[in-house]
């Protein structure tokens, strides 16, 4: 059996347009013994998913009766359209902007619309944003999401722009509620950005004893003067009687 097989696993689930690199690193350099996989899934799976995994980088909510969940950050929304597209012109967008556009809505989106007559929703949605960014590039409708998705499935011949008021989402990392563990917590603190050295949720050593005293203590609790200290010294200068005035 090879090195690699030896090694425990822990495997993380992540959803797209969610970055690694960073905690993954950390995690080498802190638990060189321990392999982190890295298992990509999509947003719509990553719950049932979740339940096979040690924990997972997904969108938030998630089932509180099911997980654990520690939210990390919320991201920017945009709206992606072609490059030759008016909203081009702007700099940022609110959804009044986007009255007169077709919302290209995937199956699969992250975003919860709490008033859906703020856009016009295409009558066939496709299925994951993926395919709602082909659809887009043919000019079917405008796609409004995580800018870090739009990242994700950048085309040369697409743009973004912000949109100041559209719903947001959330990634959080998230975990079983019967699986917590030490690998669980040293993700925990990875994620939240501890020190290496911190000892939440590392096993904590012992104080060091304290110092031998310089000075035993008596039977009355006082501490006896060293060999050689007077007691003068210890109770401080002698107090010297006023001099006498002169008369004349």
């Amino acid at each position: 059996m090879s090195d690699t097989e030896d090694r425990p696993t822990f495997r993380l689930l992540v959803v797209p347009g969610v970055t690694v690199d960073k905690w993954a690193r950390m995690w080498s350099e802190r638990l060189p013994d321990v392999e982190l996989e890295q298992v990509p899934v999509e947003a719509a799976e990553a719950a049932a998913r979740l339940t096979q995994a040690d924990a997972g980088l997904v969108r938030l909510p998630v089932d509180q009766d099911a997980f654990h969940a520690i939210p990390l950050y919320t991201e920017t929304t945009v709206v992606v359209f072609p490059i030759e597209h008016l909203l081009a012109a702007a700099e940022e967008v609110t959804l009044a902007d986007l009255a007169d556009e077709t919302l290209t809505q995937p199956l699969d989106d992250v975003l919860t619309w709490t008033d859906p007559s703020a856009v016009t929703v295409t009558t066939e949605r496709p299925d994951t944003t993926a395919e709602a960014v082909e659809l887009v590039a043919a000019s079917v409708g405008v796609l409004v999401v995580p800018q870090s998705l739009a990242r994700a499935y950048h085309r040369r011949d697409l743009t973004y722009r912000v949109v100041t008021d559209a719903p947001t989402s959330s990634v959080g990392l998230a975990w079983r509620r019967d699986a917590d563990n030490a690998l669980v917590e040293e993700m925990i603190g990875i994620v939240r950005g501890r020190t290496a050295n911190s000892t939440r949720g590392r096993a904590q050593t012992p104080p060091a004893e304290p110092r031998a005293r310089v000075q035993a203590e008596d039977g009355a609790g006082r501490r006896t003067p060293k060999s050689g200290q007077s007691t003068a010294r210890r109770n401080g200068p002698k107090q010297q009687p006023p001099a006498k005035r002169r008369t004349r």
